[in-house]
């Protein structure tokens, strides 16, 4: 898809905010982050490499964007609310209203079966559905690229918000959105662009580590290639800020560059005396 050209911001009846659960989203780190956004940020190109639930695209809601990610089916999945929402909706209602345990797993297994067939709506209308009532909002694959989390233990989960959705999709259309590694940033920046980047975090303990959110992981070599697609950035002319776990292997890959530290709420742990507020690192170059 070519670069979509400048779109006049639209009111919306609802404001633009994430319509997925994801590990490490932004939402509740907002105003810790907003305060860290380059001087003059609203005339610059919103780039997010590492999209998830892409929080604060959301919130900044800007006229011009790139985002983009590894994970296939997300990327296919924000396309189609984007491009066709009113379809996913249709194909998400049925999902439901009719919830329950066994009906999870067994969309769970239609989806895992139709990766190369499927209606693009009714795809994503079961990702959609798979992470509103799967365990933690989890998306974690295995080696054969099926997603294999368990269902979660909800009595009501808010699975369909129509309003929601078409906000999103309002907002999604002023951005060019690809499936594709970090490092094609390095073709795909231009001098000027905000990009930030949120990657799956170097983990802080054995129990605290969670990195399979594409089937191959994200290791301490993926780190380094990420730290040197930021220096390369950083010549660029780009305004770069990323975050990160606050351990001493982020803080010595950038220790060139501005680091910041912010408290985040952290819910992945399988010790749940693990979670809680824990130090995050904003790592900028301005």
């Amino acid at each position: 898809m070519p670069t979509p050209a400048p779109v006049a911001r639209i009111e919306l009846a609802a404001r633009p905010a994430p319509f997925i659960k994801w590990v490490g989203g932004k939402g509740r780190l907002l105003p810790q982050l907003m305060p860290l956004l380059p001087s003059g940020v609203s005339h610059m190109r919103h780039v997010e490499p590492f999209m998830g639930g892409a929080a604060l695209f959301f919130q900044r809601y800007p006229v011009r964007a790139l985002l983009s990610d590894v994970n296939g089916d997300l990327v296919e999945t924000y396309k189609m609310v984007r491009d066709r929402v009113d379809e996913v909706i249709d194909a998400l209602g049925p999902l439901a209203d009719r919830h329950d345990p066994d009906r999870y797993y067994r969309v769970r297994e239609r989806y895992n079966a139709s990766r190369a067939s499927s209606d693009g709506p009714e795809r994503a209308a079961m990702f959609i559905y798979l992470n509103k009532t799967c365990f933690n909002g989890l998306h974690r694959v295995n080696r054969r690229g099926e997603f294999n989390v368990p269902a979660g233990r909800y009595k009501n989960p808010r699975i369909l918000n129509d309003a929601a959705l078409r906000s999103a999709s309002i907002a999604l259309r002023s951005a060019e959105i690809v499936q594709d590694g970090f490092e094609s940033l390095v073709a795909r920046a231009r001098p000027g662009d905000f990009v930030y980047m949120d990657p799956p975090y170097e983990p802080v303990s054995t129990t605290a580590s969670f990195t399979s959110y594409a089937k191959d992981g994200f290791g301490q070599d993926d780190q380094r290639r990420l730290r040197d697609v930021f220096d390369e950035l950083t010549r660029r002319g780009c305004k770069c800020m990323l975050s990160n776990s606050d351990v001493p292997f982020i803080r010595d890959l950038y220790r060139e560059h501005r680091i910041d530290v912010v408290n985040a709420p952290r819910a992945v742990n399988c010790n749940g005396s693990g979670r809680g507020k824990v130090a995050e690192v904003v790592v900028r170059n301005y």
